[in-house]
């Protein structure tokens, strides 16, 4: 049976003022922080990650904060991110609920069939929030500002841009599985819909195609890589070997701790990671207790003096 990805598994994004993005993603939106961490390639940053209230994969955002400027808009890059909400009531009650923000939100409309409405963060990190129509499991936090029956469910779809979806989509399909389900014209290019597993908006990566646009430059405001689901170990093995066999240059496998996953980059240069589900995030912390203190892994503990005292506080 040929190896198939799940979904959406997490996406990171860029901050450079990490304590009030805490402060929007619990306390705006509502989201929990299941894991205050770093980056385990730059231990001098913050890797927060907010999930719903069980840590479930596919419903972490997560953030690396760095000192640097503002993205430059542009294609090559991700340019929405989905969360996904539980019908017209949960909408249009997250409409009213940012409108009362300093922030950018549009209107309430129908895009790629679903219901949604784009917003952005103070950093200008893009966002579609999407009625899912109340598909899959649902986890709130019980801590949560925000009601159960509104809370933010998870991920997906998320949004690419390219410049020509030729090569995108032959990765896409030919590489990693997806099904391209369907096609829409929209205000901003031609976009393809991909699907993965049993697909729906956890499942499903959009690929938007703007010839003629410069390329992104990262930073605040900016994705860093969108991350897909497979399921285990074993898993991971198969799509090392998949990506060999079909001369993708990768990373290889990357123990995370919390996971284990490979990156590598599509034709248009947008970092892809491929991640498990497990062992996930209570691996090291009480799942009641979730992101209440800096956990490092195991690797890190030794150095834990040293990151502290170059970390910001967050309070």
């Amino acid at each position: 049976m040929a190896l198939q990805l799940s979904g959406i598994h997490h996406l990171t994004a860029i901050t450079a003022r990490a304590k009030e993005n805490v402060a929007f993603y619990t306390g705006t939106l509502g989201m929990r922080l299941v894991k205050k961490t770093v980056n385990q390639d730059d231990t001098s940053a913050y890797h927060l990650f907010y999930a719903d209230g069980k840590a479930t994969p596919g419903s972490d955002l997560t953030f690396f904060d760095w000192p640097t400027g503002p993205e430059q808009r542009g294609t090559n890059s991700a340019v929405c991110t989905g969360l996904r909400v539980a019908g017209m009531e949960s909408l249009t009650f997250w409409h009213d609920r940012l409108k009362g923000e300093s922030i950018s939100v549009g209107d309430i409309a129908t895009v790629a069939g679903r219901s949604s409405f784009d917003f952005e963060d103070a950093e200008g990190q893009r966002f579609r929030l999407v009625d899912d129509g109340g598909a899959g499991t649902s986890n709130p936090w019980d801590k949560s500002p925000v009601l159960a029956e509104h809370q933010i469910r998870g991920l997906g779809p998320i949004v690419l841009s390219v410049p020509d979806r030729g090569p995108t989509a032959m990765v896409l399909t030919e590489v990693m599985n997806m099904r391209l389900t369907s096609e829409f014209e929209t205000k901003d290019g031609r976009l393809l819909v991909f699907s993965m597993g049993e697909g729906g908006p956890a499942a499903e990566l959009h690929v938007l195609e703007q010839p003629g646009m410069a390329p992104a430059r990262q930073g605040a405001g900016a994705v860093h890589h969108v991350a897909f689901r497979t399921p285990d170990v074993e898993a991971i093995h198969g799509w090392a070997e998949r990506l060999k066999a079909m001369r993708v240059p990768s990373s290889g496998e990357v123990e995370r701790y919390y996971f284990r996953s490979l990156y590598f980059r599509e034709p248009s240069g947008i970092l892809f990671e491929i991640a498990t589900d497990g062992p996930g995030f209570a691996v090291d912390e009480p799942m009641e207790s979730l992101g209440e203190k800096l956990a490092l892994p195991p690797f890190l503990e030794p150095k834990r003096a040293q990151i502290e005292a170059r970390l910001k506080p967050l309070a």
